[in-house]
């Protein structure tokens, strides 16, 4: 699949810019040459303060390119980042389920348990801050953990991205029982509204960070998945 907006030779940018630079040095050489010549003998000018018009004035204009450079690699990287996500397109991937995005009131988590239990998940903004936690009983197997952006506070929490921890106990015996939040799954669609491109993989949204691994799909794949519990 193309992907426009790619540059292919970045090298001949970087020349433009030497080269730019050279120009304008060259000519403010010439306009300090020219006031040399037409000084007055009787108050000749400093040669140290000419020295550093000189620095001064490189040092500005090389800054000013460097910032363009730096804003057409912050360019690149995003157009990559977006081709390598088109890639994944009907591809099977797991990744991690630890963070999610909350788009228009829910987010949602896939995850694990080995027995039935009873489980506290507690929801983090980006800054580590908790903002909702919940209680409630699963089944053996994966559930999916839906929140609709209400915190604790009962105030709407912004969008972006939320992480969650779940804790579990085995509802017989009451010992801590392991919880998976690995997820597997077909990508159907990206979204790149955000600053990092989410794939929608089944009904969940996973940041292309938390991708583990990415295989093509099989026969096998086509098995319809066991039923989920929701909490």
């Amino acid at each position: 699949m193309a992907v426009s907006g790619v540059s292919s030779n970045p090298n001949s940018a970087l020349t433009g810019t030497r080269q730019t630079i050279a120009q304008n040095f060259d000519t403010f050489l010439q306009l300090l040459t020219t006031q040399l010549k037409n000084q007055n003998p009787l108050d000749p000018l400093d040669t140290n303060q000419f020295t550093q018009q000189l620095v001064q004035f490189t040092g500005v204009e090389q800054q000013l390119k460097t910032n363009e450079f730096l804003e057409a690699m912050m360019t690149s990287t995003q157009t990559a980042n977006n081709s390598q996500a088109v890639s994944y397109v009907g591809k099977i991937v797991t990744a991690s389920g630890v963070k999610t995005e909350l788009v228009k009131g829910e987010a949602k988590w896939h995850f694990a348990v080995d027995s039935k239990a009873d489980i506290i998940a507690t929801v983090k903004d980006a800054n580590g801050n908790v903002v909702y936690t919940k209680a409630g009983t699963v089944d053996k197997g994966e559930s999916v953990f839906t929140w609709d952006g209400i915190g604790n506070d009962g105030q709407k929490k912004p969008e972006g991205t939320y992480s969650v921890s779940i804790e579990a106990r085995d509802t017989a015996t009451g010992k801590l029982v392991g919880v998976a939040t690995e997820m597997t799954g077909e990508v159907t669609g990206i979204d790149f509204s955000g600053s990092e491109p989410v794939l929608i993989v089944g009904g969940a949204r996973v940041n292309l960070s938390a991708i583990l691994s990415v295989r093509a799909k099989t026969a096998a794949d086509e098995t319809p998945a066991e039923e989920e519990t929701a909490v």
